[in-house]
Order: C-alpha cells, then structure tokens, then sequence
C-alpha cells in the first residue's frame, strides 16, 4: 500500500512536521483500510494538507459551497474490480482517491473541541477514508453508521 502525502504550504511546515503528518496519515489510513477488509496489496490514497484559502476554491469547485472545509475526499473509480493476470504477473495499483485536509480548519476544530491538533486530523484522514470507501453522512442512518465506525476506528488506534 502506498500512502502519498503532500502539502502546498511549504514555508509553514517544517520538514520534521511533514514526516509526523506523513507517518500520521500512513498509520490511520492503512488501519481503517484494513479494518474494512480493503486488500492493501495494491491501494494507493494521496493525501494533501493544505491551508483554507485552497480547500475553499476546492470546496467551491466540487461541491458548489462557499468557504473552507475541514476534510474533501475524491473517490477514484476506474470501474475495474478485478485483474485478469497471468501467472507470476503482478496487479497494477490501484487509486483509491485523494484526501485533503485544511490544516487551518483542524486547527480552529481542535481547539474548538479542547483536544490535540493530531487527533483532530487522526478524525479527519478516518472521516475522509471512509468517504474514499463510498460512506456518506447525507442522512441520519447514514450519519450515525459513519460516524460509529470514525469512533471505533479512532478508539482502537488509541487516538
């Protein structure tokens, strides 16, 4: 499984904060993965930390909503679910979407909720997995099964 992390706000982060964020987002992306039985032979996530003035135009150009947004997630579906191989051939990665993250917004959010600015994007990279795997909070049984599985998964990590 590869797990790609990035950031645009390069003179706001530090090398040392990068690696935490990327071993972060690794650890809790593959963990929720595994959990929901994904194979992680082949999976490959992005995932790109960025500041509210990005994830507001993102916001505004994918989902037709005005300013920032904690967490977007993009789902990658080549429509192809399996892989005809021949013996000793190996598959071909397979994109399962892009998540990003304002650092801003999980900040305001983390002091909102009195909790560690980790665990509040520890919340985010779950949140946006899930999305990733096709769950959605658009209505309450919807919402209360996302959100039980964000509390499990955060709970067993110990985040």
């Amino acid at each position: 499984m590869t797990v790609e992390v990035t950031t645009n706000l390069e003179s706001e982060i530090s090398p040392r904060q990068m690696d935490f964020l990327a071993r972060l987002a690794s650890r809790v992306i593959r963990y929720t993965l595994r959990r929901e039985g994904v194979d992680l032979a082949t999976i490959q996530v992005s995932v790109l930390f960025t500041c509210d003035d990005f994830i507001a135009s993102l916001n505004k150009r994918y989902r037709d909503e005005e300013g920032p947004t904690d967490v977007l997630a993009f789902a990658m579906d080549d429509g192809e679910d399996s892989q005809d191989l021949e013996p000793g051939e190996s598959p071909m990665p397979h994109m399962l979407g892009d998540i990003v993250i304002s650092l801003d917004t999980a900040a305001r959010q983390a002091d909102a909720h009195g909790r560690p600015l980790r665990q509040e994007i520890a919340l985010l990279l779950v949140h946006g997995t899930l999305h990733l795997l096709g769950y959605d909070h658009d209505d309450p049984q919807k919402e209360a099964i996302m959100w039980a599985k964000q509390d499990a998964i955060l709970k067993a990590l110990n985040i």
